[in-house]
C-alpha cells in the first residue's frame, strides 16, 4: 500500500509490472487490470533554427490573393512590351509595371492577418510546445501535500525538467534592414532611373551597364541591406528567394476564401480575362473600322508568330519569377543588419605603425615626381628619351590604377585592425591614413592625366572614357574615405560606395558617352587632320549629331553604317537618341560606307 503523498510503487501482474500512480488528497486513477503500463518517454528536445530560420523565416502565411493579381497583370504587361533586341521605352515602362506590382505585395503583406496564418511555417516569435508522450490519456495531477497549491501538469516523465522555450525566428514582421523605407524608395528610384536610360540613350553597352547596376540596386530595395557583408548576401538572395517563393504562391493559389474584406485570386484572374475578352473583341472591331487606330493597336499588341509566342513565354516566366521573388522577400524581409564582420582583435601599435610610416613615404616619393610631370606638361613627355605618348600614358594608366585600388583595401585593413583604445591611437590613425588618402588623391589626379595625355594623341574611345570615369570614382571614393577616418566611424560607407556609384554611372549616360566621343574625335580631326573613321562608324545613333559636322566624304563614310543599320522603331522601342538621329540624317545625304573609303587614314 501507498499513504497519502507517497511515490508511485511499480508492482507485478500477471502479464508485467504495471505502475501505480501517486495517490493524493480525493480520487485516486486506478490502472487497467491485465494490461502493462509503460513509463511515460520523454519527448526528444525541439531542433534548433537554422540560420535561415532565424534571418529569412519567410512569411507566416500564403500569398494574398491581391498581391498575386497584381503580380500576375505585371508580368502579362512586362512580357508584352519588353524588347530584349534593343533598348526603348518598354523598358522603363516595364520597370514602373514592376514596381508597382511589388509595391502593391508590400503593401498587402501576407501573414499580417491571424485568420490567414499557416501554423506549418514559423511566425516571429513561436515558441514550439513539446509533444506529450505516447500514451494518449491525460497525465495525473501531482501535488505535494494536502495544502499544496496545484502544480502544472506534466506531461513528460516524471523526473524530467521543463522543457526549454525555443524562438524559432528573430526577424519581426515586417522587418526591412532598415530602420525606415526612406532607403529602400531610394535605390527602387535608381532602378527606375537606371532602365530610363534605355529610353533616351542608343548606345547598347551603356544600357548593358544600367541593367546590371539596376539589378543590384533592385536587390538593395527589396532587401533593405545595410552593411557590406549584408549587400553582398542581398545580390544573391533574390534567386533563391524565386525558389522559396513557388509554395508559398501555391498555398495562395489554392486558398480561395477571401481574407476579410479582399477578394479570392480565382475572382482577380475572372476579372482579368473578362478584361482581356473584351479589350480584345472591342479592340479588332475598332481597327477594323479605322485604318489608323489599327496601326497603334498593331504597335501596342506583342507579336504572335510562333517564334514571338515563344518569346513570350519566356520573357513571362523570366519576368514572373523575378516579381515573384521580389514579392517574396518585401513580405516578410530578411534580417540583414545583423550580418557583420566578426572584430579581430586590436593589431599592436607596432604591426602596422612601421608598414604604414615606410607606404606613406614611398607614396610621398612618388608623388614628388608626379607633380614634376603635372606641371611639366606634354613637354617633358617629348623631351624625355625613348619616352612615347603610348609608353608613358597608356602603361602607366593601368598600374595607377592598380595602385588606387590596392590603397583602398590597406586602408580598410588598417582602420580595422589599428587600435582606437587611447587617444594617442585614434590620433596616430588619423595621421597615417588620412596622409595616405591625400597621397592617393594625387596619384588618382596623375592617372587622369596621363589618360587625357593619351587621349589627345590618339583620340577617344568607349574604354579611355570609361576607365576616367572609374578613376573619378574611386578619387571620390578617396574622399569619402579621408571622412571615415577624421570621424573613426564607417558604417555609412558601404553604402555611399554603391550609391557614388550608380551616380557616376547615370552621370556618363548624362554626359551621352557616344556623341561626347564622337565631338572629341571631329575636333582632333579639324585640328589635326587625323581620324579613324572605322572606329567611329561603329558607335551608336547618339553619336550622329556630332559626326554631321564631318566634312564630305568622311562625314558619309562614318554615317554610312549606322544609316544603314538604324531600324525603324515602333512605340515600345522607342529611344530618343535613335530619334534624332534619324532627324539628323534625313537633312543630309549619306552614301557611301566604310569600305568605300580605302584611302581614309587610321589614327
Amino acid at each position: 500500500m501507498t499513504s497519502p503523498g507517497s511515490t508511485p510503487l511499480p508492482a507485478t501482474g500477471p502479464t508485467g509490472p504495471q505502475v501505480f500512480p501517486a495517490v493524493g488528497p480525493g480520487p485516486a486513477a486506478t490502472p487497467v487490470a491485465g494490461r502493462p503500463q509503460p513509463w511515460p518517454v520523454a519527448p526528444a528536445l525541439p531542433r534548433p533554427p537554422s540560420l535561415i530560420q532565424r534571418r529569412w523565416p519567410g512569411p507566416s502565411g500564403p500569398a494574398r490573393p491581391l498581391a498575386l493579381g497584381a503580380l500576375t497583370a505585371a508580368a502579362v504587361v512586362g512580357a508584352s512590351i519588353l524588347t530584349m533586341v534593343r533598348p526603348g521605352l518598354g523598358w522603363l515602362v516595364a520597370t514602373l509595371a514592376v514596381t508597382a506590382a511589388v509595391v502593391t505585395a508590400s503593401v498587402v503583406r501576407s501573414g499580417m492577418s491571424a485568420s490567414a496564418a499557416d501554423p506549418s511555417t514559423p511566425t516571429a516569435e513561436a515558441t514550439p510546445t513539446a509533444p506529450p508522450g505516447p500514451t494518449a490519456a491525460p497525465a495525473p495531477t501531482v501535488k505535494t501535500g494536502p495544502t499544496a497549491a496545484p502544480a502544472p501538469t506534466v506531461q513528460a516523465a516524471p523526473t524530467s525538467a521543463p522543457e526549454p522555450t525555443v524562438q524559432a525566428a528573430t526577424a519581426r514582421p515586417g522587418a526591412t534592414g532598415a530602420p525606415g523605407r526612406a532607403e529602400q524608395a531610394i535605390w527602387a528610384a535608381a532602378t527606375v532611373a537606371l532602365t530610363a536610360v534605355g529610353t533616351v540613350r542608343a548606345a547598347g553597352w551603356l544600357f548593358a551597364l544600367c541593367l546590371l547596376a539596376a539589378a543590384v540596386t533592385g536587390a538593395l530595395a527589396v532587401t533593405g541591406a545595410r552593411s557590406t557583408l549584408g549587400m553582398l548576401v542581398a545580390v544573391v538572395l533574390p534567386p533563391a528567394a524565386t525558389v522559396r517563393a513557388l509554395p508559398w504562391a501555391v498555398r495562395g493559389v489554392r486558398d480561395t476564401r477571401p481574407a476579410g474584406p479582399g477578394i479570392g485570386f480565382g475572382r482577380i484572374l475572372t476579372s482579368l480575362a473578362i478584361s482581356a475578352v473584351l479589350l480584345a473583341l472591342f479592340g479588332l472591331l475598332f481597327s477594323s473600322a479605322d485604318a489608323v487606330f489599327a496601326e497603334l493597336v498593331a504597335g501596342l499588341l506583342p507579336d504572335i508568330s510562333l517564334p514571338g509566342v515563344i518569346g513570350w513565354t519566356f520573357r513571362l516566366l523570366l519576368i514572373g519569377g523575378v516579381l515573384l521573388g521580389g514579392a517574396y522577400l518585401v513580405s516578410r524581409p530578411p534580417d540583414l543588419e545583423g550580418l557583420r564582420t566578426a572584430s579581430s582583435r586590436p593589431a599592436h601599435r607596432l604591426e602596422w605603425t612601421v608598414p604604414l610610416v615606410l607606404l606613406d613615404a614611398l607614396f610621398a616619393v612618388f608623388v614628388l615626381v608626379q607633380l614634376t610631370v603635372l606641371f611639366g606638361g606634354a613637354g617633358h613627355v617629348l623631351r624625355t628619351a625613348g619616352l612615347t605618348y603610348a609608353q608613358y600614358a597608356r602603361g602607366g594608366f593601368w598600374q595607377l590604377l592598380a595602385v588606387t585600388a590596392l590603397t583602398l583595401l590597406v586602408i580598410a585593413i588598417a582602420a580595422r585592425r589599428a587600435p582606437k583604445a587611447t587617444r594617442g591611437d585614434r590620433l596616430l590613425v588619423r595621421v597615417l591614413l588620412g596622409t595616405l588618402t591625400a597621397l592617393s588623391l594625387v596619384i588618382v589626379a596623375s592617372a587622369l592625366y596621363r589618360m587625357q595625355v593619351y587621349a589627345d594623341a590618339y583620340g577617344a574611345t568607349r574604354l579611355r572614357l570609361v576607365v576616367s570615369t572609374v578613376e573619378l570614382w574611386l578619387g571620390l571614393l578617396f574622399v569619402l574615405v579621408g571622412v571615415a577616418v577624421a570621424r573613426l566611424r564607417a558604417d555609412w560607407l558601404p553604402r555611399l560606395v554603391v550609391g557614388t556609384a550608380v551616380l557616376a554611372l547615370l552621370g556618363l549616360a548624362v554626359l551621352n558617352p557616344d556623341r561626347l566621343i564622337a565631338e572629341r574625335n571631329v575636333d582632333r580631326y579639324l585640328e589635326t587632320g587625323r581620324l579613324d573613321v572605322s572606329y567611329l562608324s561603329g558607335l551608336s545613333a547618339d553619336a550622329v549629331p556630332a559626326l554631321s559636322r564631318l566634312p564630305e566624304p568622311m562625314r558619309s563614310c562614318a554615317l554610312g553604317q549606322i544609316a544603314a543599320e538604324l531600324p525603324r522603331d515602333g512605340l515600345w522601342v522607342a529611344n530618343l537618341g535613335r530619334e534624332r538621329a534619324r532627324r539628323v540624317l534625313d537633312t543630309i545625304r549619306v552614301s557611301a560606307s566604310v569600305t568605300d573609303c580605302p584611302g581614309l587614314r587610321r589614327w
